[in-house]
């Protein structure tokens, strides 16, 4: 870390960093402390934003070795959460947690696809089973002799848990700790959220061509527009997935090229060459990889703050993305918009039978 902060060609930020921040008063302390610096040393410590400040920074200087933090936070909430809950309870939910749950998480690292929002299911999953089994203890019943009627009550009286639920109970019957139980079928609901073509075209010429609005929320609002990108997917797209040849500019979205038009190309030509920095990284000379940074080194922005950030400036994200994916698929084939959205064909043809099937009720809310 020394080494890092001597590095900065610019030794101002760093001492403008060292005398006001929080984190570096924080760092201070970790390493004045005689064991060694590791990720469980900080896991260890109150969890709040300076301690993934001082996180990140040891990352970048190579300190701590890189890690999945949506996991580690999945893990770090099990690990708080489970020496709390009754012996009785802690002996379903361990190894619902452990062996279901966090193991399923790691394989989802594994392969790349586990995000900030799945972390935030998983623990709601573990969250319901716990509430389930509190429920349960409370009318006096056993989990090995739950029936269907006793289920449908808990249903009944918690409908938000619905879904949550699914996955304790599904894994409970596949190890026989309780009898046959039936999840009640939830069927997609038609998306209701859209936009007039006139607020789509709008909002579409406004991401593209108003300089007034922060050049972040142009790139975010016009990938939604266009390609029906989630935000959790924008976010996560790093610089190294931008690419320009003498046929044009391009985005490689899940491994697929997505030929960009000329002025979003130069809207993220821009970005990259000239990120949004904070303090921290003009302290220590660091180029996130990240198209859009977040305020910790070598991690994107939060997606929460970004929807915040959209909706702020009058560019909903929801309603923008239901639009741009009903306007492909009504005017493009299926295989067609997968290519140009970077989507599998399986999902693609999903959206043609759901725009298909669910078309007067899209046109109900156009108008």
């Amino acid at each position: 870390m020394a080494d890092a902060l001597n590095s900065a060609e610019n030794p101002f930020p760093v001492l403008g960093w060292l005398r006001r921040s929080p984190s570096a008063k924080a760092l201070a302390q970790v390493a004045a402390r005689s064991e060694p610096i590791t990720h469980k040393l900080l896991d260890a410590l109150p969890q709040g934003t300076t301690a993934r400040h001082v996180r990140s920074l040891l990352v970048v200087a190579g300190v701590l070795p890189e890690r999945n933090e949506h996991l580690a936070r999945l893990e770090r909430w099990v690990t708080s959460e489970l020496p709390r809950l009754p012996g009785h309870q802690a002996t379903i939910v361990r190894p619902f947690a452990e062996w279901h749950v966090v193991r399923d998480a790691r394989r989802r690292v594994a392969r790349g696809r586990y995000t900030h929002g799945a972390a935030s299911g998983d623990i709601k999953d573990e969250q319901a089973a716990i509430k389930f089994l509190t429920w349960l203890e409370e009318r006096e019943q056993q989990l090995a002799t739950l029936d269907q009627a006793g289920f449908d009550l808990w249903l009944t009286s918690h409908p938000t848990q619905h879904v949550v639920i699914g996955s304790f109970i599904r894994w409970a019957t596949a190890r026989r700790l309780t009898g046959p139980l039936e999840l009640p079928r939830r069927g997609r609901s038609f998306a209701v959220n859209f936009q007039t073509t006139d607020e789509y075209d709008q909002q579409l010429r406004r991401c593209l061509n108003d300089s007034t609005l922060p050049r972040e929320v142009r790139i975010i609002g016009a990938l939604v527009r266009l390609y029906a990108l989630p935000v959790a997917k924008i976010i996560e797209i790093t610089t190294d997935r931008f690419h320009q040849d003498d046929t044009g500019t391009y985005l490689t979205i899940d491994r697929h090229p997505v030929l960009l038009p000329p002025r979003l190309g130069q809207l993220i030509k821009d970005q990259i060459d000239q990120p949004r920095t904070t303090r921290t990284r003009r302290a220590f000379d660091e180029a996130s990889p990240y198209l859009l940074p977040g305020n910790f080194p070598h991690q994107p922005r939060n997606p929460h703050g970004v929807d915040n950030l959209l909706r702020q400036h009058g560019l909903p994200v929801l309603s923008a993305r239901n639009t741009a994916m009903i306007e492909a698929v009504t005017t493009l084939p299926p295989i067609v918009v997968a290519d140009l959205f970077g989507l599998s064909p399986a999902t693609a043809e999903t959206w043609a039978r759901y725009a298909n099937d669910s078309w007067t009720h899209y046109l109900a809310a156009r108008t």
